[in-house]
């Protein structure tokens, strides 16, 4: 089946101009490396010279005199000494906007006028502002709010004040428990108590002695000649092996 196919694979030829072909040639030098470095690689090996007056130099030296600290401070430190003309501090202009900048990040030269002025306000005591402030002080005021249970609303011999204070007493432990104060302090025994009876009769409840009845306890007399005990026999009989 594949002996033809075979045979023809051998004998086929793909001329080299084609357009498959161009494209994969194509293909095959944009993707290569080898290609790609060529040109670097033949002007490394072609060296370069660089001289001390080229653009890039010179452009890098100003960067980095430009960068120095050293460069930077120069011309402050050739000026140190050097100042003419100022008989005082004040009268040096940059000695007068140092002091100037000095106050003005000053927190307590900056507060001083709201600290002078705060003291000197006068507000009269019926002003809107200050009526409405007193109002809401009484209204969020603890101790206005509360009233307190001592201070009686009502007069003490009321029906309802008479009726709360009859079944405060109802519900009180003190009173309820004072018919009990002559029982403290007299001793009794615990014999008869309803949690000794009690406890007794639990312990009964669970003794397994009392539950139960053995049977070497119990008087049976077996009957011989019942069709039970007649069965019983004749299947002894038939499965007993002597």
């Amino acid at each position: 089946y594949t002996e033809a196919w075979d045979a023809d694979k051998t004998s086929i030829h793909v001329m080299p101009d084609t357009p498959a072909i161009l494209l994969a040639k194509a293909n095959a030098a944009n993707i290569s490396n080898k290609l790609y470095v060529q040109a670097w690689e033949e002007a490394k090996k072609k060296g370069y010279d660089m001289r001390a007056d080229a653009i890039p130099i010179q452009s890098a030296k100003a960067s980095r005199d430009i960068a120095s600290d050293y460069k930077y401070k120069l011309t402050h430190e050739k000026e140190k000494g050097h100042y003419v003309g100022c008989k005082t501090a004040q009268e040096d202009p940059k000695l007068a906007l140092a002091a100037r900048a000095m106050m003005l990040q000053n927190d307590r030269l900056y507060k001083k006028a709201y600290n002078d002025s705060k003291t000197q306000i006068h507000l009269p005591v019926d002003m809107l502002a200050v009526q409405a402030a007193k109002e809401c002080q009484t209204l969020v005021s603890d101790i206005d709010y509360r009233q307190y249970f001592h201070q009686w609303t009502c007069l003490p011999d009321q029906n309802d004040v008479i009726h709360a204070r009859q079944a405060y007493d109802l519900q009180s432990d003190n009173v309820y428990k004072a018919d009990l104060e002559w029982l403290r302090g007299i001793g009794w025994l615990t014999e008869g108590s309803v949690d000794v009876v009690k406890a007794k009769k639990a312990q009964e409840l669970l003794n397994e002695r009392l539950y139960r009845t053995r049977p070497e306890q119990l008087k049976f007399t077996s009957i011989t000649d019942t069709p039970d005990v007649v069965r019983a026999k004749i299947n002894a009989a038939q499965i007993s092996d002597v």
